[in-house]
């Protein structure tokens, strides 16, 4: 698949410099990620990739991904001190570098984070002019880029599940931009990502988590709303 990008996105989001990749794209990483978790996270391990770990505390991207956990938006005016924001939060976080993985996108990040018993593991991609692919959530491979609406399933390896999934959208008349599944084996756990040109009712959310095949649903409206 060609991916496009518009000039606006080419010109970047509003945001506090220095830098759309460095700085925007990884505060986006970083709030997809806390999304993801559902909650404020308590710890968190982060691991920069290639020209991020060679970079991230010059150009700040230590900062913006301690940000984007407390849920901070791209100009958000607190990204500046957000290590003494997120001891006042109770975050608590210690960085890794890997300076030569030559499989992953040069400005990669991944995020281990924990909240209570709950963990998830989040690697994510910053791609110029703040754009960004989220390409594994918790050891499925995913790909989206928290521009639409995404849902994110963690079921058993069902047959019919996906056409049963996709009819209860429907219902909502939602519009499936984007549709990506994962699993670990034949009749094990798979993941199905969806994005969405608009949003999904609460009611329907409730009834996809109550189906007793589903394990986990994960809803993240427009990340910069």
């Amino acid at each position: 698949m060609v991916e496009r990008s518009s000039v606006f996105d080419m010109i970047g989001p509003v945001m506090i410099g220095p830098s759309s990749s460095h700085t925007a794209g990884v505060v986006r990483i970083g709030r997809t990620a806390r999304k993801i978790l559902g909650k404020q996270p308590e710890e968190a391990t982060i691991t920069f990739f290639n020209s991020f770990a060679r970079t991230y505390e010059g150009h700040g991207s230590d900062r913006a991904i301690v940000a984007g956990l407390l849920d901070y938006k791209t100009d958000d005016k607190r990204i500046k001190e957000a290590f003494e924001h997120a001891a006042k939060e109770g975050l608590t976080y210690n960085f890794k570098s890997v300076g030569n993985a030559l499989t992953r996108h040069p400005n990669t990040v991944k995020l281990d984070l924990k909240a209570g018993e709950k963990a998830v593991q989040v690697i994510g991609e910053s791609r110029g002019g703040g754009l960004i692919k989220i390409t594994e959530v918790n050891g499925f491979s995913s790909g989206f880029t928290a521009n639409l609406h995404t849902i994110i399933i963690t079921a058993t390896d069902t047959k019919g599940s996906i056409a049963y999934i996709a009819n209860i959208l429907s219902h909502d008349d939602c519009n499936i931009a984007t549709m990506t599944v994962s699993r670990k084996g034949k009749n094990e756990l798979a993941c199905l990502i969806i994005e969405m040109d608009s949003g999904l009712k609460a009611i329907s959310l409730e009834y996809l988590r109550n189906l007793d095949w589903i394990k986990e649903v994960i809803y993240i409206p427009d990340i910069d709303k």
